[in-house]
């Protein structure tokens, strides 16, 4: 029974996972995304009160 032999599987399944964990990862994680969220400023806007026209 050719299947119990874990002989050329087991190297096979070794570089599929190698391949899952490292090669693919890095290459996902070098794209830029052009959405890169900006720091908010510290800076308080100044707001002014509104006057309502109709009170």
């Amino acid at each position: 029974m050719p299947q119990l032999n874990p002989g050329p599987w087991f190297v096979i399944l070794v570089f599929s996972w190698l391949i899952f964990l490292i090669i693919l990862p890095t290459k996902t994680l070098n794209y830029i995304f052009p959405n890169d969220p900006t720091s908010v400023s510290a800076e308080k806007h100044k707001t002014e009160s509104w006057d309502w026209p109709w009170q």
